[in-house]
């Protein structure tokens, strides 16, 4: 089952839908969710697969750099983290990587940035990757200790990364660093650093409960030349938040994408599942629970969409991506623990589908600001606009 009717919301134009309908096809006959051969080789995988079949020039930025158009198309991204998701969470996951990694070089490379690293993320010859979080600076950008000193034609960068999507498979990574031109946020800025760099390592991978590859960075006296920096020295956190901003409207639509396979796979079973002589779904509280879920999806993906829609038309969405994020990533995961109540103990098999999606969902409640951060954002949002209001007032 494939509910499409969200498809025909005026979010959309023909061009996404014609998308979502054929990467669906393509994802029913090529993706396969076992990773028996390492979840490094898997994630590789896929991302030949993304880029050789052309769904990953839509993570790119620019027609003449492999893109599929000359700006990010927010809603496409996010059609293909959504239809992803539904199939397999670590396609959905090389996918997004690829945007997320390169959304910088997108949004605030140089001509010759552009050209040295979009095309080849797009044909998914290269892998990307974006090295912001830190032991103590997650959400707390301005907490950051990573350092990038000035040494004539170069930066050299001293610190650790953590946390980094990845991180020990990437040939390409945005790194951000204190550099020192004013406190907190205002003194970072993002530089383009190569695998295989001297003095930058991977010092150790990270076992997550959705295995992917994610790893601790270590930079010993990294010398990067001046030429490498995105955008201008000590505007780092402002590349950080757009790329940020386009993507994390994205990280709502992978939940919508789960808590869609969740519904399905609870429909399924609540249809067939016999119980004291009549269907599971025939119950009420069974059908409780059924028409939660499909509220709840809706009203994810309306925010989700609703974003992704403003974002593409040209407005600042950092409020609305946060209620995206938050009520997506919020609401899937109140889904996916109905659907593992409804299969009961079947439900909680290793390697079964609900199973798999009980452990998806839990880090998107916390990657790209967590829930609590959401709220934040939002709140102060609101507070600004009522000031901007009572002011204009009078």
């Amino acid at each position: 089952m494939n509910d499409s009717r969200h498809l025909d919301w005026p979010f959309f134009e023909a061009h996404h839908r014609t998308l979502a309908i054929e990467l669906d096809r393509w994802a029913v006959g090529l993706l396969v969710e076992e990773t028996g051969d390492g979840v490094d080789k898997a994630c590789r995988r896929f991302v030949r697969q993304l880029g050789a079949d052309g769904w990953l020039k839509y993570a790119v930025g620019g027609t003449a750099f492999g893109g599929s158009s000359d700006t990010i198309d927010t809603r496409a991204i996010c059609l293909i983290r959504e239809t992803l998701a539904r199939h397999s969470g670590l396609a959905d996951f090389a996918f997004a990587m690829q945007g997320l990694g390169s959304g910088a070089i997108s949004l605030f490379g140089t001509l010759d940035q552009k050209k040295k690293y979009l095309p080849a993320v797009a044909k998914g010859e290269a892998i990307a990757a974006f090295a912001l979080s830190e032991l103590n600076a997650g959400s707390d950008v301005a907490a950051m200790q990573c350092e990038a000193r000035r040494d004539g034609d170069s930066y050299v960068l001293s610190g650790d990364k953590t946390w980094i999507s990845n991180g020990g498979i990437a040939d390409v990574y945005v790194v951000f660093a204190r550099t020192g031109e004013g406190e907190g946020s205002r003194g970072v800025s993002a530089f383009v650093v190569e695998s295989g760099t001297p003095g930058f390592e991977v010092a150790e991978r990270v076992e997550v409960i959705a295995p992917h590859p994610l790893a601790r960075l270590v930079f010993k006296k990294c010398r990067v030349p001046c030429n490498q920096r995105l955008g201008e020295a000590g505007r780092g956190f402002k590349v950080a938040m757009a790329t940020l901003d386009v993507f994390r409207t994205s990280v709502a639509a992978a939940a919508v994408g789960f808590a869609r396979r969740a519904m399905e796979e609870s429909l399924r079973r609540a249809t067939s599942r016999k119980m004291f002589g009549q269907a599971l779904a025939d119950f009420q509280l069974t059908q409780a629970k059924l028409a939660a879920m499909a509220t709840d999806i809706d009203a994810a993906a309306l925010l989700t969409y609703r974003a992704a829609w403003l974002r593409d038309r040209g407005h600042t969405v950092t409020v609305e991506a946060a209620m995206a994020k938050m009520t997506a990533t919020e609401s899937a995961q109140r889904i996916i623990d109905a659907s593992v109540q409804i299969f009961g103990a079947l439900g909680v098999v290793s390697g079964s589908v609900v199973e798999r999606l009980y452990r998806e969902i839990r880090p998107l409640r916390i990657y790209e600001g967590a829930t609590e951060v959401q709220q934040l954002i939002i709140a102060r949002g609101v507070i600004k606009a009522f000031h901007e209001s009572e002011q204009s007032r009078g």
